[in-house]
């Protein structure tokens, strides 16, 4: 396997190869975000408050589905990163060809149901009757092309964990752009309205799908093969792993969706201002989200290699940056709220509601990364059920009920209060997880039953 672009992160100076392991990441998830981000700006100005309401309920629908599988792909995170680390190339390629039967079905049965279901599941959210028609139309074209944005995140997933993170921002960078050219040609051009901006992103995600398999085959010389069977033992370690991080990731996506039912209850002004926000709050996560990713891999390396000393320093490294990180961005979006806003939207009420949910929570988001890191350094060990059980309690527990209380309370502007004062709990709750658990001795056992058989 070509390694020209793979970083080996069980020798050298961590900060360093922190840093240059995650900018890439960063900028992956950064126009990965940009996907939304241009949607809502076209809909937005060329349709109007209700049909960015349309998409940002869709889109939250959309990851609620899908979040099954996204769980998954983080197990093949830790799998793959941990093989990596043991110079184990037959348990590499055995773990891939499991991972791609498996969630390669998944994501066509889900893709199936979520069209079918699309519209029974929008009106169980309250979605407006205003917003109904047009959210439902969006989402069932996104759901056709759901075997795309799983592929080429799925491909991309497998190149970090293999230590290259460089590569997949080629795949987003063509997805991106396509996006972008597509969405005004459809939307206004050919007149097919917000439909035309689906018709664009599952285009260009398969576009950007092929491309990325083709490189990983043939260039980055992935072992990647036609899907076969895989043998018992490795349909145990993927649900071990998988199904506990498929479940955590839709406690997640699921707790979302409930706190959009607290925000559609206020009406079509709060969701598209809420709508505008939440395109602001994904890029105030993304160093989070970054870093999260990132110690995922280093660590899962370094457990896999038993290294457990540099595991303690990619945590104090990685806390210490995502803090430095998290205040500078909170503090620029902070003061230019009402500017970015504009951006999506013109509407007063819309435009009010969104700045004073974004100048509310922003400070809070520092804590999320601290979450985001110690649970990413948790799941490289393989400690998924820990992981779910935390979620659970950051969503269900915490982050909805205080949503819903807070509104209740203050009215529509207790949102942003009730999700801020839930990341301040739930990080106390994984830094007591991370220094008290028992998640080092979980690796173990997932070494042993993903070791092949040549050095079983």
């Amino acid at each position: 396997m070509s390694v020209s672009k793979q970083l080996d992160f069980t020798e050298g100076p961590i900060l360093k190869k922190m840093i240059l392991f995650s900018w890439p990441i960063f900028l992956t998830n950064l126009l990965q975000s940009s996907y939304q981000l241009i949607d809502s700006i076209w809909v937005g100005n060329l349709l109007g408050a209700n049909a960015l309401g349309a998409i940002t309920i869709s889109a939250t629908v959309v990851f609620t589905i899908l979040s099954f599988i996204i769980g998954l792909n983080g197990a093949t995170l830790t799998v793959i990163s941990q093989r990596r680390g043991a110079k184990d190339e037959q348990g590499l390629k055995e773990s891939l060809n499991a991972f791609v039967f498996v969630l390669g079905t998944l994501a066509l049965l889900l893709g199936l149901l979520g069209y079918v279901f699309s519209g029974s599941i929008l009106r169980f959210m309250g979605t407006p009757g205003e917003i109904l028609p047009l959210a439902q139309s969006y989402l069932q074209i996104n759901f056709i092309g759901i075997l795309f944005l799983f592929g080429y995140n799925f491909i991309g997933t497998v190149l970090r964990a293999l230590g290259d993170s460089k590569t997949p921002i080629q795949f987003i960078v063509i997805a991106v752009l396509l996006n972008a050219i597509l969405d005004p040609l459809f939307i206004y051009v050919l007149q097919l309205g917000i439909d035309g901006a689906a018709y664009a992103t599952v285009l260009s995600q398969g576009i950007a799908f092929v491309y990325g398999l083709l490189y990983s085959i043939y260039k980055a010389k992935v072992p990647f093969q036609i899907p076969y069977l895989p043998e018992k033992s490795y349909f145990i370690v993927l649900f071990k792993l998988g199904l506990p991080a498929g479940l955590s990731m839709m406690a997640i996506s699921a707790g979302i969706l409930a706190i959009m039912t607290v925000v559609t209850s206020f009406g079509e002004e709060v969701v598209a201002g809420f709508g505008a926000a939440q395109r602001l709050d994904s890029l105030i996560m993304l160093p989070a989200l970054t870093l999260g990713s990132a110690v995922n891999s280093m660590a899962g390396q370094n457990i896999g290699a038993k290294l457990w000393e540099r595991v303690n320093e990619i945590a104090q490294k990685a806390i210490i940056l995502i803090i430095i990180v998290s205040v500078l961005i909170s503090t620029i979006i902070f003061f230019g709220a009402e500017r970015f806003i504009k951006i999506f939207i013109q509407d007063p009420e819309t435009v009010q509601f969104g700045v004073t949910y974004v100048k509310t929570i922003a400070f809070f988001y520092p804590f999320l990364g601290i979450n985001f890191v110690l649970n990413g350094i948790v799941r490289a060990a393989g400690a998924m059920f820990p992981i779910l059980v935390l979620n659970i309690i950051s969503f269900w527990i915490l982050r909805y009920p205080l949503t819903a209380i807070f509104a209740k309370w203050l009215g529509e502007q207790g949102i942003a209060l009730g999700m801020g004062l839930s990341f301040v709990i739930s990080s106390v709750i994984a830094t007591a997880y991370y220094f008290r658990g028992n998640w080092r001795k979980i690796s173990e056992d997932i070494a042993e039953k993903t070791r092949s058989k040549e050095k079983s």
